[in-house]
């Protein structure tokens, strides 16, 4: 099970963030140093990475199955790079998500693996070479921004609109994963992800330093099944609250909200206990494609996943030709730097 990040890091600096900066000071100036002294492998195909400045979710895997899908308008061939956070599968493997559970590759990789090749190791470089070897032409790495494995031709960094770095300080202290201003130096765009605008000192740094801004929004697919109904909703994600949000946004009623920690896998009494509220109470469930991903191929309560509704997020850029853009920009860095070898 995931921790949940503590609310204060989201919130106004506090006694709690001040009291915690010797630690963070270490931890920052560690992270600092990786980026400064990382020695990435440069890869024989364009590499995009989507990565975030803090912990928790952003909306990452949304932007990157959009780059995936303009990959293939492009008559590219994508395939995504994970390290399969959760999953017990230490190996390079291709994901196969007709058998592959999330307790094995990790829930996002499952998502991601429906819409390309998608491999999962810790070992960033031997999974981008098993790709590679079965004919993908362009990487997009699922987080692995601060990763010091692989020579980033483009690094795509999302901040989420609403919750933006949250108070800014660095872990402990905060969600930050280093500091902002050495983290905004290996960026090459920023996607601000939501019409909330808490990122908007994010932003401002980043344009600032020349980076180009990304406006884009989640964008619920199926609304029509939603709308109308009445629901107990749950999700074990990085902000349950926008999901939730989502929800009602969609013109469903969340009578009740039941929130987990990220990647939380869900217990069977858990589950049981879900239906039987939801079934008391006249409701139906909701909950997320990643939630159900860490239920597909494992063992859950006879007729569970019959009775769940999914709401799929998809992300929506401003600028119709954001992905084309991203991704040619990549391509043109990769010949760069292959002419300079």
């Amino acid at each position: 099970m995931a921790s949940e990040a503590p609310p204060f890091w989201w919130e106004k600096p506090d006694w709690r963030a001040y009291g915690l900066y010797p630690l963070s000071a270490v931890y920052g100036f560690v992270a600092r140093r990786r980026l400064i002294d990382a020695r990435r492998e440069k890869l024989d195909v364009p590499v995009i990475c989507v990565g975030n400045f803090t912990v928790g979710g952003t909306g990452k895997t949304p932007v990157a199955i959009a780059l995936a899908r303009q990959a293939k308008k492009m008559h590219l061939t994508p395939g995504f790079l994970s390290r399969g956070y959760g999953g017990s599968i230490h190996e390079p493997h291709v994901v196969d998500g007709k058998r592959d559970s999330a307790r094995q590759v990790g829930d996002e990789p499952l998502l991601l693996s429906d819409h390309a090749l998608t491999a999962t190791t810790p070992n960033r470089v031997a999974g981008a070479r098993l790709l590679m070897q079965m004919g993908c032409d362009l990487l997009i790495m699922d987080d692995g921004f601060q990763s010091a494995q692989i020579h980033m031709d483009y690094a795509l960094v999302v901040v989420d609109g609403r919750y933006g770095v949250g108070n800014g300080h660095v872990l402990p202290a905060g969600p930050l994963r280093a500091p902002l201003i050495d983290q905004v130096r290996y960026a090459t765009g920023i996607v601000r992800m939501g019409e909330d605008k808490a990122g908007e000192a994010v932003v401002r740094q980043a344009a600032r330093a020349g980076r180009p801004i990304f406006e884009a929004w989640q964008r619920p697919v199926g609304v029509e099944k939603i709308a109308g109904r009445r629901f107990l909703a749950f999700a074990g994600i990085g902000h349950p609250d926008k999901f939730f949000d989502t929800v009602a946004q969609a013109g469903g009623e969340v009578v009740m909200a039941r929130p987990f920690a990220d990647h939380h896998f869900y217990s069977n009494d858990e589950l049981r206990e879900l239906v039987q509220t939801a079934a008391a109470a006249d409701l139906e469930l909701v909950t997320t494609a990643k939630d159900v991903a860490r239920l597909r191929n494992s063992i859950t309560p006879a007729g569970l996943l019959g009775k769940l509704n999914v709401l799929e997020i998809d992300a929506v850029f401003e600028n119709a030709n954001a992905t084309r853009r991203i991704i040619e920009e990549a391509q043109d860095a990769w010949r760069e730097r292959r002419l300079d070898t």
